[in-house]
């Protein structure tokens, strides 16, 4: 089974819909929670592209792309989308006095994660009986984790320099709440950076 161009286009498109609606659309329209909404269009989207997978024939880029660099670039998209939802969102983490503000942000985070850990099973049954990691993909990971702790001391330092030397009265914003999300975001940095680097040298060598 090949999917045709127009349903490739399609979902494009609701992704990008659900996209906008997850991270930069108005909270409410007509009494719905676009964010909400936003989320159920994203695992429409994924549970269409899971089908597909499944249903697709074996072909030139199952060959060509390992297991590794799929992983990579799969990862790189969700972590991506996660770094930018806390983003996009810092100015109601900054502002929630309770957790229960933040319920939505939660829901939507574990809903993304857990649609990320679906899709790597399902890819995952796809190499069923291909050898999964070589000397190569062990010479890739080591370079990335190198780069992601780099990455993650980077952040700390910025955490230090942030709360060690700015006025009390900037520091407002700073609550445990905040500062717990911050953290994560530090986490989720160092992750990105880390599938950032191993999608990265995956491609350079094939391309190579």
């Amino acid at each position: 089974m090949r999917w045709p161009k127009w349903g490739v286009a399609g979902l494009a498109a609701l992704a990008g819909v659900s996209f906008w609606l997850l991270l930069a659309g108005p909270d409410r329209l007509f009494g719905i929670e676009l964010g909400n909404a936003g989320i159920g269009l994203l695992l429409l989207v994924a549970w269409t592209t899971l089908y597909g997978l499944s249903a697709a024939p074996k072909g030139e880029l199952d060959e060509t792309v390992s297991p590794g660099e799929w992983r990579a670039w799969v990862g790189l998209g969700f972590t991506a989308m996660v770094a930018a939802y806390f983003i996009l969102k810092a100015d109601v983490i900054a502002g929630a006095a309770d957790l229960r503000d933040l319920g939505g942000i939660g829901r939507s985070i574990v809903l993304l994660l857990v649609a990320w850990a679906v899709i790597s099973q399902l890819l995952a049954g796809r190499w069923k009986g291909k050898v999964l990691q070589d000397e190569r993909d062990r010479d890739i990971e080591r370079i990335a984790a190198s780069w992601a702790r780099i990455a993650l001391v980077v952040v700390v330092v910025a955490f230090v320099v942030l709360f060690g030397f700015s006025p009390v009265e900037r520091l407002a914003w700073a609550t445990p709440i905040a500062i717990s999300h911050l953290l994560l975001f530090g986490l989720v940095l160092h992750s990105l950076v880390e599938y950032a680097v191993t999608a990265g040298a995956y491609w350079r060598d094939r391309h190579a």
